[in-house]
């Protein structure tokens, strides 16, 4: 076969490879963030503790439910 066939051959793989690795590395990225969000109860607590609030139980699962209702609302406008 003629030299010109292989790079063509290899361009092909190596542009494959950067989108299947790509796309393979965002889904997992997607999957993990979804499932640990960077966002929890203590980090909350002591986010609000630095800014000179008093946090009450009630307060944080507030403001929990309100990101976790925005993050939805998000993905549902994302798939439009």
């Amino acid at each position: 076969m003629a030299t010109w066939i292989w790079i063509l051959i290899v361009i092909v793989a190596l542009i494959g490879g950067f989108a299947l690795g790509f796309w393979i590395s965002r889904k997992y990225m997607m999957d993990y963030l979804e499932k640990n969000p960077p966002i929890n109860e203590d980090m909350l607590r002591i986010m609000m503790m630095q800014m000179g609030q008093k946090p009450s139980q009630k307060k944080i699962n507030q403001m929990l439910s309100m990101m976790n209702k925005s993050s939805e609302q998000a993905k549902k406008e994302k798939k439009k």
